[in-house]
């Protein structure tokens, strides 16, 4: 595993709960702006989606990306985190 991977997985440990950001803001975040591309790779090589949640970077016009265990799957967990997110906050 390179040190780059290392920053990049970092990085996604630290994406909140139920939010998304970007392969970009992800490269930033790992030291190099503009290797966002290089994100999508250490993030396809990610050893643990279950622990490392990849699953919460997406493209900079918010399309999803791809998902190691697919699309939909990405698109389940990320509506399902956000539900939670809001029971978790609301004050009710």
């Amino acid at each position: 595993m390179t040190s780059f991977a290392c920053k990049v997985y970092k990085a996604v440990m630290g994406i909140p709960f139920g939010q998304v950001r970007t392969y970009k803001w992800v490269a930033r975040k790992a030291g190099s702006s503009s290797a966002y591309r290089a994100v999508g790779n250490a993030l396809k090589n990610n050893p643990l989606p279950l622990v490392i949640p990849c699953h919460r970077v997406v493209k900079s016009n918010n399309v999803l990306g791809g998902y190691i265990f697919g699309k939909d799957v990405k698109k389940r967990i990320l509506r399902l985190e956000k539900e939670i997110a809001v029971c978790l906050t609301n004050k009710k």
